[in-house]
C-alpha cells in the first residue's frame, strides 16, 4: 500500500496522466468509477478501459493497455483484476509503464511483475480484510492516499478542498452488495454508510437508473443486488462493456439516462436469453426422461 500511495502521488504531483483497467462487472464498475470520481475531482487527467467480455476475455490485456499508453497514461491501475496478469503486466512494466494492482482474487505463491499490488488476499499478506471485494480494496487505497496529500500539504498548497470519502461509499456499497462477499465487518459498515449516501446524495447514475427502474422507495441492499447490479452487469454480458462503468462516471444527465435505458434494455435481452436456454434445457431433459433406456 505504501508502495502503491508512493507512486500515486508522484504522478499527481507531475500532472501524468493515469489510466484505469478495470473489469466488465459491477464491482469492476464501481472501482474504476471510484478511482476515476477520485482523480476528477482532483482535477487529474485519467482514461479508463474496459475489456470486451466475448472478445477480450477477463483481466488485462496488450491492447487494452496499449489504448490506455496512446492516451498518455505511463501509470495504470488495473482494479478488479491484475493479480493473475503475469505476461501482459510483464510487458507494459518492462516498457516503463508502472503498473498498480488493487485487486482482491485469490493469488499464486508467484506475483506478476508489477509495480506493487494491493491485495488482501495475496499469499503473503495477513490482512484481517479478505472479505473486501475490488471496490473496498480501492476505497483502503483512497483512505491512504488522501492521507498521505493531506500530510504533505497537497490541498493548501494547491488550494483545493479535500474530498469527503464518505461521499464515494454509495459505489463502494454498490460493488460490496453485488460481489455477494460476506457482509460482516467493514463490508456492514461500507454498506450500511453507503445505503444512506445513496439516499442523500446519490451518483447521478445510480439515481437515474433507479428511476429507470421505477424504484419509488428508498434503495436498499435488495435494490442494489437485485435491480440495480443485475442492469450494471447486463452491458458486459450482452451490451457495451464500459456501460457501466460510464453510468457510474458521468455527469451529463441526458447522457446518462441513454446509458441507463440501454442497460435497461440489455437486461431485458439478458433475461430473454436465460429463459430460452432454460426452456430448451427442460425440453432435452423431459426428452431424456421419456426415452427407453
Amino acid at each position: 500500500m505504501d508502495k502503491c500511495v508512493k507512486r500515486t502521488v508522484q504522478a499527481i504531483n507531475y500532472n501524468e496522466k493515469i489510466g484505469i483497467f478495470g473489469d466488465y462487472d459491477v464491482d469492476g464498475a464501481s472501482s474504476t468509477a471510484l478511482l476515476a470520481n477520485y482523480f476528477n475531482d482532483l482535477e487529474k487527467t485519467t482514461y479508463i478501459y474496459i475489456p470486451d467480455r466475448k472478445l477480450e476475455g477477463f483481466g488485462p490485456s496488450k491492447s487494452g493497455f496499449k489504448k490506455l499508453t496512446q492516451n498518455g497514461s505511463n501509470l495504470i491501475f488495473t482494479v478488479d483484476c491484475g493479480t493473475l496478469s503475469f505476461d501482459t503486466i510483464d510487458y507494459y512494466q518492462k516498457k516503463n509503464i508502472d503498473i498498480l494492482v488493487l485487486d482482491h482474487h485469490q493469488s499464486e505463491t508467484k506475483l506478476p511483475n508489477a509495480h506493487s499490488i494491493v491485495n488482501p488476499n495475496r499469499y503473503d499478506e495477513n490482512s484481517e480484510l479478505k472479505y473486501l471485494c475490488a471496490a473496498g480494496v480501492c476505497f483502503m487505497f483512497l483512505v491512504a492516499l488522501n492521507k498521505k496529500l493531506r500530510d504533505n500539504g497537497w490541498f493548501k498548497k494547491n488550494n483545493k478542498n479535500e474530498p469527503n470519502l464518505i461521499n464515494y461509499l454509495d459505489l463502494v456499497s454498490l460493488g460490496t452488495v453485488c460481489d455477494v462477499v460476506p457482509l460482516i465487518g467493514l463490508n456492514r459498515a461500507i454498506v450500511s454508510q453507503g445505503l444512506e449516501i445513496i439516499r442523500k446524495k446519490a451518483n447521478l447514475g445510480i439515481k437515474i437508473l433507479k428511476n429507470v427502474c421505477g424504484i419509488e422507495t428508498n434503495i436498499t441492499a435488495y435494490h442494489l443486488g437485485y435491480v440495480l447490479g443485475p442492469r450494471i452487469n447486463a452491458g458486459g454480458r450482452v451490451g457495451k462493456s464500459s456501460h457501466g462503468a460510464n453510468l457510474l462516471l458521468n455527469s451529463n444527465a441526458k447522457e446518462v439516462f441513454k446509458i441507463a435505458t440501454e442497460l435497461d434494455q440489455f437486461n431485458r435481452e439478458r433475461q430473454y436469453l436465460e429463459e430460452d436456454v432454460l426452456n430448451k434445457i427442460s425440453i432435452e431433459a423431459n426428452k431424456t426422461q421419456s426415452d427407453p433406456v
